[in-house]
């Protein structure tokens, strides 16, 4: 366990260079060909007590990998999770400056925001229904410490689930006034439409995303709290975001999200 600790500290540090650096580095997996998705997780969480450490604050999780062609393309059979600080809050409609992030690519979510707390294990879709507040449209902008995003599972786990910052837009709405799994989702760039997706698109259900959430996080003795952000995972591809790109997405029922990059 010790050398598992001290392994997560090293490539940790692997991935803060980076990003400080802006600049992609080596994939984990090609450093050390035996890391293992429990140990990949223990490097996220290494990397999230750091910037605890250092002031930021815990306000969420994401949900990555949640469709079945993600899914497939990495060869895995369940999605996997981030965490979300503070400081990768973004205002609705606000910038994102140049230089802060590596490779960004824009997604849209359905984000939940809890009433009460979600222990697993044995949670389930109706019991994420009954502890949330409120959904609202969201705007996932992923990243990747990684080198032109030349990722395996273990590389994404670690680096966070390949998180960078997030954008929560529209009006708060009440879960038992909407379906989630039949809302529709429209992704614009530059005012073009560029993505269609459903709630459905999200293993079925986005309440089915978050419960797995609730019960995965239990393995490493976390619970999710009440007043955190849940984003549910891309209800269609990541759309790449270049200087100059402004992006806003409509979700039925729950209005609009957007942003601009600089």
């Amino acid at each position: 366990m010790v050398h598992s600790f001290a392994k997560a500290a090293a490539h940790a540090d692997h991935l803060a260079a980076a990003e400080q650096a802006l600049a992609g580095a080596a994939p984990l997996t090609e450093l050390d060909p035996e890391l293992t998705v429990e140990q990949a997780y223990l490097v996220q969480l290494e990397t999230i007590g750091r910037r605890v450490a250092g002031g930021a604050k815990i306000v969420g999780k994401k949900i990555g990998l949640t469709s079945l062609a993600m899914q497939k393309l990495l060869g895995v059979d369940q999605p996997d999770y981030g965490h979300l600080l503070d400081d990768m809050a973004v205002e609705n409609n606000g910038d994102i400056p140049a230089g802060r992030l590596l490779q960004p690519k824009v997604e849209a979510e359905i984000a939940f925001v809890l009433k009460k707390d979600l222990a697993g294990p044995n949670v389930t879709a109706a019991d994420v229904l009954l502890a949330t507040q409120y959904v609202l449209p969201a705007l996932e902008i992923v990243d990747s410490r990684i080198a032109d995003w030349k990722i395996k599972l273990q590389d994404t786990v670690a680096d966070n689930a390949s998180s960078g910052l997030f954008v929560l837009g529209g009006k708060p709405v009440r879960v038992d006034e909407v379906d989630l799994p039949r809302l529709g989702m429209a992704l614009y760039k530059n005012g073009s439409l560029v993505n269609t997706g459903v709630g459905a698109a999200a293993l079925g259900n986005p309440a089915y995303c978050a419960a797995w959430l609730a019960n995965k996080l239990h393995e490493f003795g976390i619970t999710l709290k009440a007043g955190e952000v849940i984003l549910s995972g891309a209800l269609s591809a990541a759309v790449n975001a270049e200087p100059g790109d402004t992006f806003s997405a409509r979700i039925a029922c729950l209005g609009q999200v957007g942003v601009s990059f600089r």
